[in-house]
């Protein structure tokens, strides 16, 4: 298939061998590509006893900018093959269960072998020892383990909330890319490779690490509503609005409480903003004051007037956010099948964004395939990926 390569960015000119298809390690990859390196995704050949897991056509932008292998590492040929590329590549992505990789020949060992420059990243739910290593998990298990749902504000009877988002999934993938190019930003300097264990549970323990650093200084338990951020003030939470939409309140210092006390025509309740005797009388009188007007009208009164509110969105809200508009976070790509589609456009953080140019970006087909010119271009003769092809070991 026609190659669709990022225009440009800091990764530019480094190749990403990416054995995962979903997760932590899918979105690492998801962010390394949006700032130009040339990710190739590994998959394996097709086969009746094995169904791959084949994400819908808009999961993870489309995997826009990509590439893709199909390789059968159960097969010394295809694991031969997989080395070829891994010596020509950057950086080596997988989300295994610990201990797979090397029992099929392409773990760090074998490939370091072959490419002592390589960065080889193993992303798995709780890191590659100790006692849950082998555990099977996703992205609720991570959380729970890692205290984001304990430290969530239980729902009726205690129950803690299930997230709206794959928060830890997230967490993992944005640590194995910084983790990913620190190691990239390290071997220029050394010219050496790197193994890099990334425990998507940890990264949640990053999210958690306020709550996890008082209790490590502090002793005792931390639980939901012990402190500011977590429900014991209503001064940080969230309330209806007449329409039944919600507003959040993030009025924490002391002049946005105020600004919202007098906006609200609650100026007696300023004085008592950190007075837990009187917290149940602030929710009560914000409760009442909300319900007055709808969302949108609150949010036109106070979302510009230094209170710290703003609306609760809905998905369809968000992507039609005039804040998020202006900043161009969607986009648009050509699916081979699907025809134009929005998306959501490299964030690059921090970044100046790349304006489109020429149109939508075409997305890669990906019932088609790279194998044969990677691996001739990774130096693998003809005649050899010829055999390959006909065996089956690569598509």
């Amino acid at each position: 298939m026609e190659p669709v390569s990022p225009a440009g960015g800091p990764l530019d000119g480094v190749t990403v061998l990416d054995m995962s298809t979903v997760g932590p390690a899918a979105r690492c990859t998801r962010l390394l590509a949006d700032y130009g390196a040339l990710v190739v995704k590994v998959g394996p050949v097709p086969s009746a006893d094995a169904a791959p897991i084949v994400p819908q056509y808009f999961a993870y932008s489309g995997h826009r900018g990509m590439r893709r292998v199909l390789v059968d590492l159960k097969d010394p040929e295809g694991r031969e093959a997989f080395l070829s590329l891994a010596g020509a590549a950057d950086v080596v992505v997988e989300s295994f269960r610990p201990g797979v990789v090397d029992r099929l020949g392409v773990g760090y060992s074998a490939v370091s072998e072959r490419n002592p420059r390589i960065i080889y990243c193993s992303t798995s739910g709780y890191g590659q020892d100790g006692p849950a290593s082998q555990w099977a998990g996703h992205d609720i298990d991570y959380l729970a383990v890692g205290g984001f749902l304990a430290m969530s504000t239980p729902g009726v009877g205690g129950v803690p909330p299930l997230p709206g988002a794959t928060v830890a999934d997230a967490a993992g993938g944005m640590q194995a890319a910084l983790a990913v190019t620190a190691a990239l930003a390290g071997r220029a300097t050394t010219g050496r490779g790197a193994y890099l264990d990334v425990s998507v549970a940890e990264g949640v323990l990053w999210l958690t690490s306020l709550a996890i650093d008082e209790q490590l200084a502090l002793g005792g338990d931390v639980l939901p509503g012990h402190d500011i951020l977590s429900g014991r003030f209503a001064c940080y939470g969230t309330y209806a609005g007449s329409d039944g939409k919600w507003l959040a309140v993030g009025a924490i210092e002391a002049r946005f409480f105020a600004n919202l006390c007098a906006a609200l025509g609650l100026p007696e309740l300023v004085a008592f903003q950190l007075d837990d005797t009187k917290q149940d009388r602030i929710r009560s009188a914000f409760v009442s004051a909300f319900a007055r007007r709808t969302r949108d009208e609150w949010v036109a009164e106070l979302a510009g007037a230094d209170t710290c509110v703003a609306p609760v969105l809905s998905i369809a809200e968000v992507t039609a956010s005039p804040q998020f508009v202006a900043r161009g976070v969607v986009g648009e790509a050509l699916h081979p099948t699907e025809g134009a589609v929005a998306q959501l456009a490299p964030l690059l953080a921090g970044m100046a964004r790349r304006p489109a140019s020429g149109g939508p970006v075409a997305l890669p087909d990906m019932t088609q395939t790279d194998t044969e010119h990677l691996l001739k271009e990774a130096g693998v003769d003809g005649e050899t990926v010829a055999r390959w092809v006909a065996r089956q070991v690569v598509a």
